[in-house]
């Protein structure tokens, strides 16, 4: 073969390689960049009264959906409620607790035939992340609710391992044929203000680039029982 052909073969074999790398570069920091557009302010947790247990949230149709990322792509899945009470007064929202089954956490994005399915799951259970044996439960219990120009900005307790904050979340509630829905926008935490530091870049900088993002990507879709 002639060394121009080899040459230019060579050539656009690293030119492939420079636009792939920069491809996933992009949808990392753009990934990163909406992350952190959405992330949502941490406060100490807001004392409430107890929440009245009607039980009123259908927990089958019920979800809470999660996405992580790292330098190298992103996971997503689901979680499951345990329980969950949503109270409200002629149709608006005024209170409510979702208690999340830890160990529900479902991995969507990679088969469920594939070992990698219950690595990841195993991995997210155990005490480098959720500790699912010794918290199989979290929860979420709304101490205020505003509504500002049509969308609400409900404000809770959020508890993850043995560490509950309050947060601000946007949402929105709609109720068809005696079924009231409650609809989270897409928000992210900070996992590392639950403790939750595996492989965080603020607590070992050493990781370079094999480093798992902070910032969790949760919503919540509750519907009550019909």
């Amino acid at each position: 073969m002639p060394w121009k052909i080899i040459l230019k073969t060579i050539n656009l074999n690293k030119m492939k390689k420079i636009i792939l790398s920069l491809v996933v570069v992009a949808t990392v920091l753009t990934a990163c960049k909406e992350n952190k557009k959405d992330k949502v302010e941490v406060k100490e947790a807001v004392q409430v009264a107890k929440v009245a247990s009607t039980n009123n949230v259908d927990v089958a149709s019920s979800t809470i959906t999660w996405l992580g990322s790292k330098p190298t792509g992103t996971h997503n899945g689901d979680i499951m409620l345990k329980e969950g009470s949503l109270v409200l007064d002629n149709g608006s929202l005024t209170g409510g607790e979702f208690v999340i089954d830890m160990t529900s956490i479902n991995v969507l994005d990679i088969p469920a035939d594939n070992e990698g399915n219950g690595k990841l799951k195993g991995h997210l259970s155990s005490p480098d992340f959720f500790d699912v044996a010794a918290f199989p439960t979290s929860k979420f219990v709304i101490t205020s609710v505003e509504n500002k120009e049509g969308k609400l900005h409900v404000t809770g307790n959020l508890t993850l391992k043995e560490t509950t904050k309050s947060i601000t979340i946007a949402a929105a509630i709609a109720t068809v044929d005696n079924v009231t829905t409650f609809t989270s926008e897409k928000f992210s935490v900070d996992r590392t203000d639950f403790g939750i530091t595996y492989s965080s870049k603020k607590f070992d900088a050493a990781l370079k680039d094999k480093f798992i993002n902070d910032l969790m990507e949760i919503s919540f879709v509750v519907k009550t029982k019909a």
